[in-house]
């Protein structure tokens, strides 16, 4: 094992590599200074020991962080308070004000596993919920599989749902495809769209397309937060910085319930960043019981890609279908 055990406990450092090409390194980010570098030469990802469990970065080598880090939490640790530091996390829903906002701020344990990392960290005191992220990057592609784990410690049953946020940084857009499965009559609806009190249908930073819904990063006045869940049944989402394009995959499922009017997919943003998260279905965790939601990401570069459907057809859904 490596990382964090204990507060105060040393630390084995690591380096060397953990596949064919695939090194691991430890080195400092953004003021964490126990943080561990994945890399295939290609594309990294960054998870910090420090805090979390969190990717905190994730970009092509020498290139930009496609995951926002804010800036005036970077490098803290500990406190009561839940911070947004930025990066990759896992949650679980449905949100409640107490139960979701349970502080990362403590050390987690983090082990070498081939091509990756399993950060785990201990478990929620109010919760009993335990969360570990298991994070592996392909040797020879931009591929990243991500598989998000919540393991009930306490003594009683608790239903939840794996719920997998990626913060991504500012400037960008989303795309969530909107559902495609109809009544062979076309008689009956096949999507519907779960919206927050907070948001506002004709803020201009949403396309609301026929076969997308886009979401626009960008600062604004008045109510900045703005949300939008859809049942998502193609299993992807992205994120397009220019020049950059992030594209996660996951596995929906048929006939499943899912939280927040059965939200596979969530797509939120304020005047910070943007959030691109998928979720798991509900399940009722017994006391022992672990269960599980996987990402797939993939990294392209040099897209040129305009806000509209007519691009996103035509340029991004040929990527979307060489992404496993």
């Amino acid at each position: 094992m490596i990382g964090h055990r204990e507060p105060g406990r040393a630390r084995r450092p690591f380096l060397g590599h953990a596949g064919p090409t695939v090194t691991i390194e430890k080195t400092p980010f953004k003021g964490w200074p126990n943080c561990y570098r994945v890399s295939n030469g290609t594309v990294e990802f960054i998870a910090t020991t420090d805090v979390g469990p969190r990717i905190i970065s994730f970009g092509f080598v020498g290139g930009a962080n496609l995951f926002f880090v804010r800036e005036d939490f970077a490098g803290e640790t500990g406190g009561t308070e839940w911070k947004n530091y930025g990066g990759h996390r896992i949650w679980h829903a449905p949100e409640d004000k107490v139960r979701t906002y349970e502080p990362d701020n403590s050390p987690i344990e983090a082990q070498v596993i081939p091509n990756g990392l399993l950060l785990t960290m201990p478990p929620e005191k109010r919760s009993g919920i335990q969360k570990a992220i298991e994070i592996t990057l392909d040797p020879a592609t931009s591929e990243v599989r991500v598989i998000h784990r919540l393991k009930n410690t306490g003594p009683w049953p608790v239903e939840i749902a794996p719920w997998a946020i990626s913060v991504m940084a500012p400037g960008g857009f989303a795309i969530a495809p909107l559902p495609t499965a109809f009544h062979p009559d076309r008689l009956l609806p096949n999507r519907a769209l779960t919206l927050w009190p907070y948001t506002n249908m004709r803020d201009d930073r949403w396309l609301w397309g026929t076969d997308y819904v886009l979401l626009r990063q960008k600062v604004v006045q008045g109510e900045e937060r703005t949300k939008v869940g859809i049942n998502n049944n193609l299993g992807w989402a992205a994120y397009y910085l220019k020049p950059f394009l992030f594209i996660k995959r996951f596995t929906p499922v048929t006939g499943a319930s899912y939280p927040d009017f059965n939200s596979s997919l969530e797509v939120f943003s304020n005047n910070r960043m943007l959030e691109l998260e998928t979720l798991a279905p509900l399940a009722v965790l017994q006391p022992g019981a672990v269960v599980a939601h996987e990402e797939r990401w993939a990294l392209h570069r040099n897209v040129d890609l305009a806000f509209s459907e007519e691009d996103v057809r035509a340029k991004v859904e040929p990527l979307v279908r060489t992404t496993r």
